[in-house]
């Protein structure tokens, strides 16, 4: 049925400027966002998506993927991203889901808009040593090793409910290790090892995963330095190369989480719950399919989708039929936007797409949906079912799902005769993905993120490592800061000795 819409990729990046502005205009019209943008203000996916959660990174989901295993084509794999762009130097406190939350993944295996089955995750912290201010205190080789300071474990329920009323519920894992943050290569000189401890199989043919991963969704942010700061030339660089996630992984066979051979879609979305000061859970943050509470929910509703019900989606059908972002791009670049009301964009982002991912008797309502029954395929294509490649986005979401390209073609209207090439030309993630479970690429380490590539040649001085140009310069920069350290240490004792001489004639 999709076949026919295999599109070709040339003149992506020649269009690439006008997407980027494009996104630039409807991302700061959705925050609200004039002339001058605050630091730290970027959104990607659902990075940051809205004003409450974005102060509030441990609770907040970034991304969601789900996909029929390509390895064990008789699972499925649910992965879920918390705690947004982690630097990974970013110690001495390290990156570390709440202890006061739930993490839940909300399986919808009906199309009600009610979650049927519901895998729930909360967090444990261990300190070893109150003493020190160290993460880790010597190289750690294990995820028991001594020298790991900080660690977290994790407990597992399997909850099923019928009607948003549970019918039982069973713990099937306890006490499990997480992967904890890549402090750097002299800390943890083999990460790969640490991941592969916290791979863990449960009964049932299910297996789990929690820890630090590289982030696996690529784009261009940088539309939201006002708008490349006019130089739309500037594209197609991946923003979050090099930023960490927490990642969540799950794989359970498929005839677990669907209805029936007959009925094998299922929704899927994330939920946390944070406890509150008189111990009550509230929800505060929610994700299903990429991008929609970013630039299709306006500003004014954003806080109330994250504390909101799949079953209460209603409220949001305007922002789906009727979208600013075309309007944005038509007012902007002169591109008409296709006419209104947009049951195909309904389609997409709250039904699912008939004969392919759509359930019987579906509730509209924003989740990931993915039909079990579609086997994976061998060479996946970056652009999904646009592309012919019906076992990508958006039936469910692989990890190497261009899905900003997707989404912006489909709100051009692709799927409605608007024929188009847009893209941000990023086209995959800056680092492969693994061939198995958990899938995402291990995290960047503390040695090499973002500001580590900043330092400049580096040398050996009396066995420190040093960022310099030359030795003779190193030695002068040293006997300088030491210099100067010297004489900060005599004005501290001087200014503390006239400062008491004046609090003694005071007081006395």
């Amino acid at each position: 049925m999709f076949s026919h819409l295999i599109r070709s990729t040339q003149g992506r990046r020649n269009l690439a400027a006008l997407v980027c502005g494009a996104l630039a205009a409807g991302g700061l019209a959705a925050a609200g966002v004039s002339s001058a943008l605050a630091p730290g203000t970027a959104s990607a996916s659902s990075h940051r998506e809205a004003p409450l959660i974005s102060g509030q990174p441990q609770y907040d989901t970034t991304d969601v993927y789900a996909f029929v295993s390509p390895d064990r084509p008789d699972t499925t794999t649910i992965i879920a991203n918390w705690l947004p762009f982690e630097e990974p130097a970013g110690g001495p406190n390290f990156y570390r889901f709440a202890n006061d939350a739930r993490y839940d993944v909300n399986i919808d295996s009906d199309g009600d808009a009610r979650a049927d089955l519901l895998y729930r995750w909360t967090f444990h912290d261990q300190v070893k040593n109150g003493d020190t201010f160290l993460f880790n205190t010597g190289p750690v080789t294990s995820l028991d090793d001594p020298d790991l300071n900080i660690t977290q474990t994790y407990d597992l329920e399997m909850i099923r409910l019928r009607g948003h009323r549970v019918v039982s519920t069973t713990k099937i894992a306890n006490d499990v290790p997480v992967a904890p943050s890549n402090v750097g290569k002299a800390s943890m000189p083999d990460y790969a090892k640490l991941r592969k401890e916290a791979i863990r199989e449960l009964k049932g043919g299910t297996t789990v995963f929690a820890g630090q991963a590289d982030d696996p969704f690529f784009l261009d942010l940088r539309v939201f330095d006002l708008l490349y700061g006019g130089d739309l030339s500037e594209v197609g660089r991946d923003t979050l190369k090099g930023y960490n996630v927490n990642s969540i992984a799950l794989q359970v066979p498929s005839e677990h989480i669907r209805q029936s051979v007959g009925q094998p879609v299922v929704g899927i979305w994330t939920t946390t719950h944070r406890r509150t000061a008189g111990g009550d859970w509230t929800q505060v943050s929610r994700l299903g399919m990429p991008l929609v509470n970013e630039v299709v929910i306006p500003l004014k509703d954003k806080d109330k989708f994250n504390a909101s019900n799949p079953l209460n989606d209603g409220d949001f059908l305007k922002s789906v039929t009727n979208p600013e972002l075309p309007k944005l791009i038509e007012g902007i670049f002169k591109i008409e936007a296709p006419e209104e009301p947009r049951d195909d964009l309904v389609s997409v982002f709250l039904t699912g797409v008939k004969d392919l991912n759509q359930p019987p008797h579906v509730r509209p309502a924003e989740a990931l949906r993915l039909n079990t029954a579609v086997p994976p395929t061998g060479a996946p294509k970056r652009l999904g079912v646009l592309d012919g490649d019906n076992a990508g986005f958006p039936n469910g979401r692989r990890l190497t799902d261009d899905v900003l390209d997707i989404a912006l073609q489909v709100v051009e209207g692709e799927l409605v005769g608007k024929k188009n090439d847009l893209g941000d030309a990023v086209d995959k993630n800056d680092v492969e993905f693994e061939k198995a479970f958990p899938y995402v690429a291990l995290p960047t380490s503390g040695s090499d993120g973002p500001l580590a590539e900043a330092g400049g040649n580096r040398t050996q001085l009396d066995g420190a490592e040093l960022t310099s140009g030359g030795i003779a310069d190193d030695r002068t920069m040293m006997a300088v800061w030491a210099g100067a350290g010297g004489a900060g240490a005599v004005f501290a004792v001087l200014g503390l000795v006239w400062w008491r001489t004046r609090r003694r004639g005071r007081w006395s």
